[in-house]
């Protein structure tokens, strides 16, 4: 086993307490802790056995392995950036009709 494939299967691990913590704290759903989980574990396995990328690739049709892990993590990042930018709008949004609400119900006080 090589050094990388050390440092990447103890960051898998890390990572796999890291959101076991962060969903007994109540920051994450279910459905989140299980994606995570099966993404974190799927680092591993790929880290431990890199063949099975070029195994899949040829599944879905692409070149090498590694083109698939890099195709499918910007699948995954873009997505997740997607899904920050919808909660910062929710945010947004949500402060707007408080502070218009709490300056309505000043207004009234007076």
């Amino acid at each position: 086993m090589t050094a990388i494939q050390i440092l990447i299967i103890a960051f898998a691990l890390f990572a796999i307490v890291k959101t076991i913590w962060q969903f007994k704290r109540g920051a994450l759903t279910i459905a989140w802790l299980l994606f995570w989980m099966v993404f974190w574990a799927a680092a591993a396995v790929v880290a431990v056995l890199p063949q099975t990328t070029d195994v899949i690739a040829r599944l879905v049709g692409v070149g090498r392995g590694a083109d698939l892990v890099i195709y499918a993590s910007l699948i995954v990042l873009f997505y997740l950036v997607f899904r920050v930018y919808v909660k910062i709008e929710n945010t947004e949004h949500e402060i707007t009709r408080l502070v218009r609400k709490l300056s309505i119900d000043d207004l009234d006080e007076d």
